[in-house]
Order: structure tokens, then C-alpha cells, then sequence
């Protein structure tokens, strides 16, 4: 399915009319030292794909490296990200799961070990519109796998949204609808060998 696949190539977030104010324009260092205080984080994301249809769904996150998302109906697709790899199970295809390197996908950056968004050529945007922080990160090595925008309020500092922008030129926006950080994320939901079952339906 295109919004499966999109997914796996441009994960994204989007639609700041729902964001709160925000203060100031956030250093990068505060923006680094957020996302590698993240953990473990869970909520639901509405997702915007690059032909303009829309889907639902729960994301999981366990950093570092792992990701998943699970679509609602009729979608009903799991993109899963672990071992260094993506995994899109689609349940209404008889095709095979795909797979592909997760370094080869812009969601990398932020599911790093370690993200420093003040390493040189990383970040290529840095602006602030008085409501949110929004920067454009790539990977300063290949940065022909296209890049990520995310979006930040602060008091405390959230990730709210970000756009994806991958190497074949689509774009796809997803809407986080707040993230529950903290709290145990069982190994099990990123695991990549086995045909997962969905947590939230």
C-alpha cells in the first residue's frame, strides 16, 4: 500500500493550527538534549501521505532505533523499525513484508543514540514563526536520503510534528496528537522476525 510504503521512506508530522503558544526560538542544544531524554514515548498520530488521503494510528517509540507504528482501519497496516531495519506488514496484501535500512530513511536522525543537531552540515533550517521552533535535519553524509522537518514548542519543550522529505520527492506529514513519555515499552513490539499482532485493537 503507497501510505505503508510512504511511511517507511518519509514519517512525518504536521498541522501546527493545533499547537499551543510557545515562548522563545529553542536552541539546538535544548532540542538534542529533549530528544535523547526520550526514552520510551506513546501516542496517536494522524498522518497526511503525499497524495493527500489521511490515516490514524498509535506510534511507539523505544529509543535507540526503534520505532512502530500501527494504522487503524481500514488501513490496518504495522510499519515496525528495530535491528537497524524497517518492516512494513501489510495485512491486506499477499505480498511479502518489505523491508529496508533504517539509516537510508531521514526517522534515523532522531532515533540515533546520541542525536547532535549542532553537528556541522546536519542542520540546514533553523526558524521560529512566535508559536513553534521548526528545523530541518538530514544525515550530513547522505543527504540524498532526504531530509526531516520537525517542529517543537516549548514550556516544556514537545515535539508536536514533523514532515518528512524523501529522496523521490514526496512528502508526508503526520500529526502527533501528544506524546506519553516515559514508562516500559516491551522489546517485543520492534521485534522484526516475527509478524507482529496489533497492541490497540
Amino acid at each position: 500500500m503507497r501510505f505503508i510504503t510512504t511511511t517507511v521512506l518519509a514519517i512525518g508530522l504536521g498541522l501546527a493550527a493545533t499547537l499551543p503558544a510557545s515562548a522563545e526560538k529553542l536552541a539546538l542544544n535544548a532540542i538534542s538534549a529533549y530528544l535523547n531524554a526520550m526514552k520510551t514515548a506513546q501516542g496517536d498520530f494522524t498522518q497526511i501521505n503525499d497524495d493527500g488521503s489521511i490515516s490514524t494510528g498509535t506510534i511507539y517509540i523505544k529509543r535507540p532505533g526503534k520505532v512502530r507504528f500501527e494504522y487503524n482501519a481500514p488501513d490496518s497496516g504495522i510499519v515496525i523499525a528495530g535491528s537497524n531495519t524497517v518492516v512494513i506488514y501489510d495485512k491486506k496484501s499477499n505480498q511479502a513484508a518489505e523491508t529496508y535500512p533504517l539509516s537510508k530513511t531521514p526517522l534515523s536522525i532522531i532515533l540515533a543514540a546520541n542525536v547532535n543537531l549542532g553537528q556541522a552540515k546536519m542542520v540546514t533550517g533553523h526558524g521560529y514563526d512566535g508559536t513553534a521552533t521548526t528545523i530541518r535535519a538530514q544525515d550530513p553524509s547522505h543527504p540524498e536520503y532526504g531530509n526531516i522537518e520537525l517542529k517543537f514548542t516549548d514550556n516544556p519543550v514537545e515535539l508536536r510534528q514533523w514532515v518528512i522529505n524523501d529522496s523521490n520527492g514526496s512528502q508526508t506529514t503526520v500529526v502527533l496528537g501528544g506524546l506519553k513519555v516515559g514508562g516500559n515499552l516491551s522489546n517485543s513490539l520492534f521485534d522484526i522476525t516475527k509478524t507482529p499482532s496489533p497492541v490497540n485493537r
